[in-house]
C-alpha cells in the first residue's frame, strides 16, 4: 500500500469514529443551550467549541504519558449525566456557575484519580462483563428511537425513517459479509453515506445547517464570564464526575479486552487524569465535562481497527470543524434513522462484548448468578423505569436514574459482598486450619 492510499485509509477510518459520535456530541450543547436560554451567536459557540473540546480531550487520552491518557483507542464526549444537573445550575445559579462547577470538578477527579485506581482488583469478569453488557443493553433504546427518527419528531415510526434505518444497518451487514480487508473496516462510514445519499433521494436531508453556518469561529476562554463558585454546584458537578468514572471504567476494561491488552491500576488512573484535565478545560473554555463514548468501542469491536493513529486524526478532524462550523455542519445533515441504524450495529457490538466477556465466568458460582442476575436487571430496569428513584433526594438520584450507573454499582456492591469478603473469609480458614495442623 502506497503512502498516500495508507493516509486515505487512516483519514477514511478516523472519519468513521467522528460520524459515530457526532450527533451526540452535538445534541448535548443544543438541549442545554436552549434549556438555559442562550442567544443563536452563543448556541454556534457553545456547539463549536464542545466539538473542538471533544477533539482536544480525545488527543489527551490517546497521546499517553506517565501521568495522564491511558493509550487505548479511547474516544470522549461530553457526558450525558450532566444535561439535567447542568440545566438546573443554569436555571438557579446563572451560566457562571455551571462552568466554576466544572472547573472544580475536573481538579477532584485528578485528585482522586490515583485511589479510584486502586479499585482494579474489584472488577473481575463478572463485574466487567455485567459493566459493558448493561452499557450495551441500555445503548439500544437510543438506537432504535433513533432508527424510528428520534424522540419527537413528526414523523416517528414512519415507513420511510424505518426503510433508512435497516437499509443502512443491511448496508453494514452486506459489507461485512462479502468483503474483507479496508472496505469492511469502514461498513459503517459506508453504510451511513448510502442511506444519507438515499435519504437525499426521499427529501429527508436539509442542507439550511450547511448554508446558515460561518466558515470561521474563534474560541477564547470565558466567553461567557468568568466563573462563580457555590457549593451546592460543586457537590453536584462532583456527583457527576463520579458517574463519569464509573462509566469509564466499563469503557476501559471493554477496551482493554477488544485491543488484548491488560488494564492495570496505573492504567486507570492516568486514564482518569486525562478526563479529569479535559473536564477543567472544558469548565475553562465554556464547555462540558468529558467522558468516553461507549459507541466508538462498539465501532472498534466491529471493524476490528485498534491503531490508535486513527483516533489521533478523528481527534484533529473533532479539532478542525470545531474551529469550521460551515463544515462541521455537513455531518448534521445525516438523517437521524440512518444514525440510528448504524448504532444498532455499534451498540449490539457493545452487548455481544459484554457476553463475550461473561463466558470467562464461573457460571457453576450461585454468588457469580446472582451478581449477574441483579446487576443486569437493575440496569435494564432503570432504563426502563427511570422515574422509579424520582423522589430520592437529587443528590442520590443523580446515581440512580442511569441504568448503566444502577447497574454497575449493583455489580461492585454484590461482587464485594457475595465473593470479595467470602475469599477473605476463605483465606483465613485456611491460614487458621494450616496453624492447627502445625501444631
Amino acid at each position: 500500500m502506497s503512502q498516500k492510499q495508507s493516509k486515505l485509509k487512516l483519514t477514511s477510518l478516523g472519519l468513521q469514529h467522528v460520524l459515530a459520535m457526532y450527533a451526540g456530541a452535538v445534541v448535548v450543547p443544543l438541549i442545554i443551550g436552549g434549556a438555559i436560554g442562550l442567544t443563536g451567536e452563543q448556541l454556534t459557540y457553545l456547539v463549536s467549541i464542545d466539538i473542538f473540546m471533544c477533539g482536544v480531550a480525545t488527543l489527551l487520552q490517546v497521546l499517553s504519558n506517565r501521568f495522564f491518557g491511558i493509550g487505548l483507542p479511547v474516544v470522549l464526549g461530553c457526558t450525558f449525566t450532566a444535561v439535567a444537573p447542568i440545566i438546573a445550575i443554569g436555571t438557579e445559579h446563572g451560566i457562571s456557575a455551571i462552568y466554576g462547577a466544572i472547573i472544580v470538578s475536573g481538579i477532584f477527579v485528578i485528585v482522586v484519580s490515583k485511589y479510584f485506581g486502586k479499585l482494579v482488583k474489584y472488577f473481575p469478569p463478572v463485574v466487567t462483563g455485567c459493566v459493558v453488557t448493561i452499557i450495551g443493553v441500555t445503548l439500544m433504546p437510543v438506537a432504535m428511537n433513533d432508527s424510528a427518527g428520534g424522540v419527537g419528531s413528526p414523523d416517528f415510526g414512519s415507513f420511510s425513517n424505518l426503510t433508512l434505518a435497516f437499509g443502512t444497518l443491511l448496508v453494514i451487514l452486506l459489507i461485512n459479509r462479502f468483503f474483507k480487508g479496508f472496505i469492511r473496516s469502514i461498513s459503517i462510514l459506508v453504510g451511513i453515506v448510502v442511506g444519507t445519499v438515499v435519504a437525499y433521494f426521499m427529501g429527508k436531508v436539509d442542507f439550511t445547517p450547511v448554508s446558515d453556518a460561518s466558515w470561521f469561529h474563534m474560541i477564547q476562554p470565558f466567553y461567557f464570564g468568568l466563573p462563580t463558585f457555590e457549593i451546592s454546584s460543586i457537590i453536584t458537578m462532583i456527583m457527576v464526575a463520579l458517574v463519569g468514572l464509573m462509566e469509564a471504567a466499563g469503557v476501559y476494561f471493554a477496551l482493554g479486552e477488544i485491543c488484548e491488552r491488560e488494564v492495570t491500576e496505573k492504567d486507570i488512573a492516568k486514564g482518569y487524569r486525562a478526563e479529569g484535565i479535559a473536564i477543567i478545560l472544558g469548565g475553562l473554555f465554556n464547555s462540558f465535562p468529558y467522558t468516553t463514548y461507549s459507541q466508538n468501542v462498539g465501532l472498534v469491536q466491529l471493524t476490528g481497527v485498534k491503531e490508535k493513529k486513527v483516533i489521533v486524526i478523528m481527534g484533529c478532524m473533532l479539532m478542525g470543524l470545531g474551529l469550521l462550523p460551515k463544515i462541521g455542519a455537513i455531518t448534521t445533515v445525516i438523517p437521524t434513522s440512518v444514525l440510528g441504524g448504524a448504532m444498532i450495529a455499534m451498540f449490539g457490538m457493545v452487548l455481544a462484548n459484554g457476553i463475550k466477556l461473561l463466558s470467562k465466568v464461573d457460571f457453576t458460582s450461585q454468588a457469580n448468578l446472582l451478581i449477574i442476575a441483579c446487576s443486569i436487571g437493575m440496569g435494564i430496569g432503570v432504563t426502563t423505569v427511570p422515574e422509579m428513584f424520582a423522589q430520592l433526594p437529587s443528590s442520590i438520584s443523580i446515581l440512580t436514574q442511569n441504568g448503566i450507573i444502577a447497574g454497575s454499582l449493583t455489580a461492585i456492591i454484590l461482587n464485594f459482598i457475595l465473593t470479595v469478603k467470602d475469599s477473605k473469609k476463605s483465606s483465613t480458614s485456611s491460614v487458621v486450619t494450616q496453624n492447627s495442623s502445625s501444631s
